[in-house]
């Protein structure tokens, strides 16, 4: 059976249990990051867990763990489910109340909830063996502060059901002026005559650990070049590639959009570079 960690404890998940009051429960108050991990080997860990840092100082949840404390929990919860592909969830709400209210409540202690669960083995750099993504656009209706990787994720998931249920991989995002915001849990590429170009970050786009490891490895090699910059629709949909990345995706290569091909709907060789380097380096962030 899974083992969880919750406040302190390593326990069986059935056996684990919160306060119905606690305000990540009632109003989706608090901060998570998803780490990869592969045969124990994390992937972006201290990124992920400055990100963390950044959102609970955003929401005013006062907790500070040190790095080496996080990375006890998550050596632990590793081994104790069994290693292998593992995706490691760390959760911070604000902690329960005794009455429900909006307002934060003075002195309460934050919850702390961490488990591992299976994820996929690593993206192949492979055009013959990763499975590109078909997928759809909308225009993004959730919250103007996308930034915080908040557990307050409604209007992610109903975006992503949208297309889930339309049988697509994806929704990739626009806002009111027609400008790429990123996808309902990916964040967004376009690549043209051999350039890769992503959405700049601000409030609308969660700044994404893979993104920034990404940025990093292709400006170190220098061999493809970058632009963080406003993207159009009509940019997508005249693009020569399309990629999505998550930390529990790496890169993903997209070969429809709307029901039409990106290009000539085959996978791009910008990826297949982009995706050997990634591979290559990203356990050395």
């Amino acid at each position: 059976m899974e083992t969880v960690y919750l406040n302190g404890d390593y326990l069986p998940l059935d056996e684990a249990s919160i306060s119905p009051l606690d305000r990540g429960f009632l109003f989706g108050d608090g901060i998570y990051e998803v780490i990869p991990s592969y045969a124990g080997r994390l992937v972006g860990f201290i990124p992920h867990l400055q990100r963390m840092q950044n959102g609970l100082d955003a929401i005013e949840i006062d907790l500070r763990l040190e790095p080496e404390a996080w990375r006890a929990i998550a050596a632990r919860l590793i081994t104790l489910n069994g290693g292998g592909n593992l995706a490691l969830y760390l959760h911070v709400s604000r902690g329960a109340d005794s009455s429900r209210h909006h307002a934060y409540p003075d002195n309460i202690q934050p919850t702390i909830f961490a488990f591992a669960s299976p994820i996929a083995p690593q993206t192949p750099a492979d055009k013959d063996k990763v499975a590109p993504y078909s997928v759809i656009t909308a225009e993004d209706l959730r919250w103007q502060r996308c930034n915080i990787k908040s557990t307050s994720l409604l209007g992610n998931v109903l975006h992503y059901q949208s297309g889930h249920a339309a049988g697509y991989n994806e929704t990739i995002l626009y806002n009111p002026r027609g400008e790429i915001t990123e996808a309902a849990a990916c964040n967004v590429y376009v690549i043209k005559n051999g350039v890769v170009a992503t959405p700049e970050l601000d409030e609308q786009k969660l700044p994404g650990v893979t993104r920034q490891i990404l940025l990093a490895i292709l400006a170190r090699d220098g061999g493809i070049p970058v632009e963080e910059r406003v993207i159009t629709m009509d940019e997508l949909r005249t693009a020569d590639e399309v990629w999505l990345s998550s930390s529990s995706k790496d890169i993903v290569p997209v070969t429809r959009i709307d029901d039409r091909p990106v290009a000539m709907g085959h996978i791009g060789d910008v990826w297949l570079a982009a995706q050997t380097l990634f591979s290559a380096h990203k356990f050395e962030y």
